[in-house]
């Protein structure tokens, strides 16, 4: 059993707001994409997706907090109450009352009416995704406390923070009233690779020098599979080349060419350089200001 507070490092006095902050953050930094070298990174993870549950639905907290659920969602038994269910039987018994008969009579309130259909609460739940799944869109399967799945689906382009409303999917109604509606607050993990800016996803392409000055043709990857693109002769570091409608919902994949050297030395390139004397001469610090 696990305290769910312990899991996601905060106070049982914080507000919703901190907890789901401190949930963000750890489950970013432990999300098993990101951890490959770690055998226990999905296992963590797990914890505090399941402690979020937990303290993210209003309803769940409170019954943890008053102890009637343990840190997994299951139920505990509750002494106190049964003895009083016991009690009020018993007493119902030595009267020629049945427990079902007591019902009737005080099941509606001093009044004799029971109440009228009410709609059952909502309740809510968070899902982190990987970052290609929320471009592509995916069906992700989330498992509830009580034992429940729900089949989430994810559209395309979703975005960090984004909430879904299952209609149907919270808690059960009162008196044949409507069941609630289930909140999915879906955060997306980062990639090691890609970013999102509007509809756009960005990205650094690593060069070689040869490749910046001659020009090439090179295999890329896009959130959809991998492409060739054409890197233009005399290419410049930090140079921007676009691939339309690569990007999510008609956007573009904006790729950033970044020269990298060799590690290694290269004594015949190192010659080279040493002797060659440039067509067109430039001083690439001449814009440069400073005190003189």
């Amino acid at each position: 059993m696990s305290d769910p507070y312990e899991i996601l490092g905060v106070r049982r006095d914080d507000s919703d707001v901190t907890i789901q902050k401190a949930y963000r953050k750890l489950a970013k930094r432990h999300h098993p994409d990101l951890n490959p070298d770690k055998p226990d990174a999905a296992e963590r993870f797990k914890q505090i997706n399941a402690a979020n549950q937990i303290l993210s639905d209003p309803a769940l907290r409170a019954r943890y907090d008053r102890g009637e659920i343990d840190g997994d969602g299951a139920e505990k038994q509750a002494p106190r109450q049964a003895y009083r269910e016991s009690a009020g039987a018993r007493a119902g018994a030595a009267h020629g009352f049945s427990p079902e008969d007591l019902e009737s009579i005080f099941g509606g309130g001093f009044g004799g009416r029971r109440a009228g259909p009410a709609q059952g609460q909502d309740v809510q739940y968070s899902l982190t995704v990987d970052f290609l799944d929320a471009a592509n869109g995916i069906v992700r399967r989330l498992s509830l406390p009580e034992g429940r799945t729900l089949d989430v689906t994810i559209p395309p382009g979703v975005r960090d923070g984004h909430m879904l409303r299952l209609k149907g999917q919270g808690r059960p109604g009162r008196a044949g009233g409507p069941p609630g509606d289930a909140l999915v607050e879906i955060s997306v993990a980062p990639h090691r690779t890609f970013r999102r800016e509007g509809d756009d996803i960005l990205m650094e392409l690593p060069i070689t020098l040869k490749e910046a000055v001659l020009g090439a043709s090179v295999e890329v990857p896009t959130i959809t599979g991998r492409v060739r693109l054409t890197i233009p002769p005399n290419s410049v570091n930090g140079a921007k080349l676009r691939l339309g409608r690569r990007g999510i919902a008609g956007g573009s994949q904006v790729v950033e060419l970044k020269v990298v050297l060799p590690r290694m030395a290269e004594p015949a390139l190192a010659a080279f350089l040493a002797e060659w004397e440039p067509e067109h001469p430039f001083d690439p610090r001449a814009a440069m200001e400073g005190a003189p």
